[in-house]
């Protein structure tokens, strides 16, 4: 058989020094090429078409979403594994909708990547148990709006309903409104924690 070719992402290069060590240790594996960011991924990947991408999410150029859709858009068969510090269930399910197949937590890269690897390759799907509990945890929760989503952001950049409302051009009324859905539906108790827990899984990133 010949070896899992294996193409990593990622805009540390300790992270890909520490990937490109484990997998250098694997007969039926091998590092064919990496990228530092989400457009160089998609470069490399036309250039090598390996069996497995390792992807970042937080990158700059293009971000891993942007790039395993951009992937997959060409190549549908490709398997892909985001590997990341994120734990947000709605960072989880935007990177499966986008095509991937394996969710790795960066703290757990020893201690599961090999075999993440060869059973993505194999066809199946993996996540990691503390994703897979958190996803669960919130399968059932009322999703934002993308308007409401909007108004968290703003929230979380320090705004006033006034001047959300002027950047949304939106009434104050109706800003209170959306402020009063989201609170609701994060189970938040105030504005802050509103945005604490938009941060915790993945629906808005620090501004």
């Amino acid at each position: 058989m010949s070896a899992i070719r294996v193409l990593a992402v990622d805009d540390h290069s300790i992270v890909r020094d520490g990937i490109a060590r484990l997998v250098g240790t694997q007969t039926d594996m091998e590092l064919v090429a990496e990228a530092s960011d989400g457009a160089e991924a998609v470069e490399q990947f036309r250039k090598h078409h390996p069996d497995i991408t390792l992807m970042d999410l937080q990158m700059p150029k293009m971000s891993g979403i942007d790039a395993i859709s951009a992937i997959r858009a060409e190549s549908p068969e490709a398997r892909i594994i985001v590997l990341t510090t994120y734990a947000g269930d709605v960072q989880v399910m935007r990177a499966l909708k986008a095509g991937a197949q394996g969710y790795l937590l960066k703290g757990l890269l020893r201690k599961e990547l090999l075999e993440t690897i060869r059973a993505v390759h194999g066809g199946q799907k993996r996540l990691s148990a503390e994703i897979a509990a958190t996803v669960a945890e919130h399968a059932l929760d009322s999703t934002l709006t993308p308007r409401e989503i909007s108004v968290l952001k703003l929230i979380a950049g320090g705004n006033a309903n006034k001047e959300i409302a002027g950047q949304l051009h939106l009434t104050e009324e109706s800003v209170k409104g959306y402020v009063k859905n989201i609170l609701l539906k994060l189970g938040a108790n105030d504005r802050t924690h509103a945005v604490t827990i938009g941060l915790k899984r993945g629906i808005i990133d620090l501004p």
